[in-house]
């Protein structure tokens, strides 16, 4: 039985654990032997020792630093209750989401061998007027630094990289994270290479993500390793999931990347490009949807985008045609399921820089 183990702290993303929490939810399905944990904070079990934590175990304050210790430590400052029991009677600590849904999380690591996954999930990173989330624990850091030195695979999505690096794991690595996170994450860690717009990288057995939904393309991305990518094919199919991308693809869609702009005509104009790439969309019609004249739309257009129309409506086919490219089809096939004439564009626009 191999262990996926997703370390839970206050404030999580619900998507960065339940996305990638369900790909190998959904492997196990088929038949592969997954067993999923939760660990809250502070949970006990084998330290960087390999020992158990019995101190914790005794008393949950002592190991918080509360010099209180007891019951009256037990609630830190994220409202957790070491004491409490999950709905299986096992004791449990309960977590709160960035979305506002509270989880039982586990009160104890399982034991790992090398063959298991740690995914630490993301979390709300900064609220305005509070300070930045602190992290992981340091006994987790350290769970994480001494999974990786065992011979583990540790992983994280959008900004569980913090922790990673907490855990000294991010040094002398490339890695990535959430598109606005990448200065933060640099900044702390001058020695990681922080890699901007890919999904996901891998470097000696850890895995960072970015944001969210990269959280699948990286569950799925080890499931192929692990099994083949006819496995994660299968994963993927089940949970309709559209694509399995790849890790160095951009971390958003042509459709967003030119959106960042405050133009009501070229938005007006790129709706209607968005809903019709595939088809001849005269510059006059644009110009019309926009309310302006077709001189004036282009001049505005590229001054929003840095693209004129046309070359933002060829993108938008050009990254379509990649898509099903890489789902198998041929070039002429693609060429003509994203609007182009022939697979002789295709090429050209491909091999454009």
């Amino acid at each position: 039985m191999r262990r996926v183990v997703f370390p839970l702290v206050p404030g999580l993303h619900l998507l960065d654990l339940a996305g990638p929490a369900q790909v190998f939810s959904t492997a196990a399905d088929q038949g592969h032997p997954y067993r999923l944990h939760h660990p809250g904070p502070h949970a006990t079990g084998p330290n960087a020792t390999g020992t158990r934590d019995t101190d914790h175990a005794r008393n949950p304050g002592r190991a918080t630093g509360d010099p209180r210790g007891g019951r009256a430590a037990a609630h830190d400052p994220h409202g957790n209750d070491p004491h409490g029991n999950g709905p299986d009677g096992r004791p449990h600590t309960t977590v709160p989401t960035a979305q506002g849904l509270t989880l039982h999380a586990d009160a104890t690591w399982p034991d790992l061998t090398p063959d298991d996954l740690i995914i630490v999930p993301g979390w709300r990173h900064r609220r305005p007027g509070r300070p930045p989330h602190p992290g992981v624990d340091a006994a987790t850091a350290a769970r994480l630094a001494a999974h990786h030195a065992a011979g583990g695979t540790v992983a994280s999505v959008c900004a569980g990289a913090f922790a990673l690096g907490q855990a000294g794991l991010l040094d002398g690595r490339r890695c990535t994270t959430h598109h606005a996170l990448h200065t933060q994450l640099a900044a702390r860690h001058p020695t990681a290479t922080v890699v901007p717009d890919v999904l996901y990288v891998t470097d000696d057995r850890v895995v960072t993500s970015a944001g969210i939904a990269s959280g699948i393309d990286l569950a799925l991305h080890l499931l192929a390793v692990r099994h083949g990518p006819a496995a994660a094919a299968r994963a993927a199919r089940d949970m309709v999931v559209h694509t399995r991308r790849n890790g160095d693809q951009p971390q958003d869609s042509a459709m967003l990347r030119h959106r960042a702009h405050l133009s009501d005509a070229v938005h007006r104009a790129q709706d209607l490009i968005d809903a019709h790439y595939t088809r001849p969309l005269p510059l006059a019609d644009l110009a019309a949807a926009a309310g302006v004249s077709p001189r004036t739309l282009t001049r505005r257009f590229t001054a929003a985008t840095g693209l004129t129309p046309l070359r933002y409506q060829q993108n938008l086919r050009l990254e379509h045609a990649r898509h099903l490219i890489g789902q198998g089809a041929t070039h002429d096939t693609a060429a003509r399921a994203a609007g182009f004439t022939d697979a002789r564009m295709l090429r050209r626009l491909r091999t454009r820089p």
